[in-house]
């Protein structure tokens, strides 16, 4: 019978000849159904035998009538089905077949999904599909092995070729998670959701689960309970280190955010910023706490001592608090000084400069044309094809918001940019003219003329959100140059640019007191100012009032030392500047004469009687003047030591930001991928996760590579 099955196989495909070459006889009906079509030439649909999967069409048709579908066939025929389903039956020794069924030797079918895969002698497309399409996780994957015990021709085959199974060490054949890597995977999992702002919910979403459950199929995911339990006492660790961090500043500056989350809560998130003792910024989130709308400035002061004594810090450590609310809070009252927030005031200034009428009426048609193109696909189309044919497909309409002035520019600099494309589609577009209302030329060069306003104060912005100007020392002469600045383009633009440059410099002046003198002098950014290395010389004051500055810091320095040398102060002979550590002052040489010879004929020298803190801040003055590139923490950094006082005086002033929160949130066109995701975070965890972002930086390293904490 082996002879006659071996007579009655077909040849390989590449052996037979085209059927005029056999003398155009035709072969026998039952050889012809034996050999299998080309697969190109085999009839869709198909009547597929039971044993094989209709659901891989006619492939699987190809892949069932191999040799071992002929055999096991003949082995029926032959009466040995006896001997084959016992053999059949000892080899699936391997716990994931209780998850499976074998349909003949190439396919098996899951009996959670019924979806079938391909079986090629090894379970590991098997183990894998449970993890990653089911979690299963009742059994250990790992221990889910094939005892590697395939039938005897299977066995051949095999010891002709390569195993193409993953390697010992993969993540579904090592050992099972031990604990230490187990708390290793819990405490990532930990810092994942504090770092990116992700609810603690996210070990329950089934993208997570599954790829967690690939790299690690041992390892069972927590339960939110247990990550709340972990983060508390995460945040309880951080607090400490943050409190004694805190205690070590000299001036401490608070910084308030107002906020709103997506289910309509409002937030308050409470800052310190200050500058350590090795001259670097730092700022730490304190506390987030529900706020509420009607709250007085009286319980603000007092909510903010609570915070203060939590972290066992006196009310007296406190500065200056820098807000973002339009109305100051009651800070005068507890002996701290007030600022705005630079980025709030500047956007309140425009505001105000906007509100003339025939500015409001350019930009609504300019909102009216975007909206149009944003709704018309056609002719957003036609204004693609357009701009693909000038090679300017890069540029894009921009629709504004409200709340951010730069958006605002950004969506008239569009405009302007696409004006002719965009009036030739209107004027193509059959629903153009009707459905939106083009600008008039006087409106389009309107929206010129404040453009080059607005580019104008975008480009203080953009000074201010430098890292070397994120303190409030530069925030004076940046707004001295806007209002010169935009003064000067006032004066080649229309009367409605005018106005809106008039409006603007109005609310500048008024909102940060340029035109009040005591107010200026008393500004913690204008002494900021002066305390720098770059803007010292105080160009944007009048020579009276930089000298009545001077006197005022003398004060200052006397009041807070009394006279004495402070801290590291370095003794010098009066009027000698500045000695090197170590160098002996020079004896007087025989014979000369006293110095009291010489008040004879030009009086007292003023020198002699000048304290050594004075005389520090005179040596500062006449100090050249840095590049407007360098940071002044990095400057005083190197001349602590040449003028102790001053530089105490400046890491109080130097501390004060510019704005409430980060520089590059506070300017940003829009809110950050942190910013939504932190609107979205629930309120019962939403303090400590904040906490631990904001002061991550303070944390222990646990891996190599990892920056040391300040």
């Amino acid at each position: 019978m082996a002879a006659e099955a071996s007579a009655r196989r077909p040849a390989p495909f590449s052996q037979r000849r085209p059927k005029a070459e056999e003398g155009g006889e035709p072969r026998p009906k039952e050889e012809a159904a034996d050999e299998p079509l080309p697969l190109a030439a085999q009839p869709y649909p198909q009547t597929l035998p039971e044993d094989v999967p209709a659901a891989f069409g006619t492939y699987g048709v190809a892949a069932s009538l191999g040799p071992a579908a002929a055999r096991r066939r003949r082995e029926k025929s032959s009466g040995q089905e006896g001997a084959g389903g016992g053999l059949y039956v000892d080899r699936r020794k391997s716990k994931v077949w209780n998850y499976y069924t074998k349909l003949g030797d190439a396919y098996v079918e899951c009996n959670v999904c019924k979806k079938q895969l391909s079986f090629h002698n090894s379970t590991t497309t098997m183990r894998e599909h449970l993890v990653r399409k089911h979690s299963i996780r009742d059994t250990p994957l790992a221990q889910l092995k094939d005892d590697q015990s395939p039938e005897p021709e299977a066995a051949a085959h095999e010891a002709k070729r390569p195993r193409q199974t993953p390697p010992e060490s993969g993540p579904y054949h090592g050992a099972p998670c031990s604990d230490a890597r187990a708390e290793v995977i819990l405490e990532l999992v930990l810092e994942m959701i504090f770092r990116d702002l992700h609810p603690l919910s996210v070990v329950r979403d089934k993208g997570f689960g599954l790829l967690l459950g690939y790299l690690e199929p041992a390892f069972a995911l927590p339960a939110p309970a247990r990550l709340a339990g972990m983060l508390r006492h995460r945040y309880g660790a951080v607090k400490q280190r943050v409190e004694r961090y805190l205690q070590t500043a000299q001036a401490l500056v608070v910084c308030l955010e107002r906020w709103a989350s997506r289910l309509g809560h409002s937030y308050l998130s409470i800052s310190a910023s200050f500058i350590d003792g090795e001259w670097r910024r730092a700022r730490c989130l304190m506390e987030t706490q529900r706020a509420r709308r009607d709250e007085g400035e009286g319980a603000l002061g007092e909510k903010l001592r609570a915070v203060l004594a939590e972290f066992g810090l006196p009310s007296q450590a406190v500065f200056c608090v820098v807000h973002d609310s339009p109305q100051p809070p009651a800070a005068a009252a507890h002996g701290w000084a007030g600022l705005c927030c630079a980025a709030r005031v500047l956007h309140l200034c425009i505001e105000a400069g906007l509100e003339v009428e025939q500015v409001q009426e350019a930009l609504s048609g300019a909102r009216g044309i975007v909206r149009f193109f944003e709704r018309d696909a056609k002719a957003s189309g036609c204004l693609t094809s357009k701009l693909e044919a000038l090679n300017k497909s890069q540029l894009k309409l921009v629709l504004d918001a409200g709340s951010r002035w730069i958006t605002t520019m950004e969506m008239c600099e569009s405009l302007l940019e696409l004006k002719w494309a965009i009036l030739s589609v209107l004027e193509e577009h059959p629903r153009g003219a009707a459905a939106v209302q083009s600008l008039a030329d006087h409106q389009w060069k309107l929206l010129q003329d404040l453009v080059a306003v607005l580019r104008t104060i975008k480009i203080a912005a953009s000074f201010l959100r430098e890292e070397q100007n994120a303190s409030v020392s530069a925030l004076m002469p940046c707004v001295h140059g806007i209002v010169a600045a935009i003064g000067q383009q006032a004066e080649e633009a229309g009367a409605a640019v005018r106005t809106v440059v008039g409006n603007i410099r109005a609310e500048l002046t008024r909102r940060w007191g340029l035109a009040e003198e005591e107010k200026v002098l008393e500004s913690p950014a204008v002494i900021a100012s002066f305390l720098d290395p770059r803007f010292k010389e105080l160009r944007f004051l009048s020579p009276g009032l930089r000298s009545e500055l001077h006197r005022r810091v003398k004060t200052m320095l006397s009041q807070a030392f009394g006279h004495q040398s402070p801290p590291g102060a370095r003794s010098r002979a009066p009027g000698s500047g500045y000695k090197a550590e170590g160098e002996a002052p020079k004896e007087r040489s025989a014979g000369a004469p006293s110095h009291n010879m010489y008040d004879i004929l030009l009086g007292e020298d003023p020198t002699e009687s000048m304290p050594e803190i004075h005389q520090q801040l005179e040596n500062y003055i006449v100090e050249p003047l840095c590049k407007r590139s360098t940071d002044p923490l990095d400057w005083w950094r190197s001349n602590e030591h040449r003028f102790p006082a001053v530089a105490r005086l400046s890491r109080q002033y130097l501390a004060v930001p510019a704005t409430a929160v980060p520089p590059d949130q506070a300017f940003a066109a829009g809110e950050s991928a942190l910013q939504h995701r932190r609107a979205v975070l629930a309120p019962e965890n939403l303090h400590q996760i904040l906490f631990l972002h904001q002061n991550f930086d303070l944390l222990e390293p646990r891996r190599s590579g990892q920056r040391n904490p300040r």
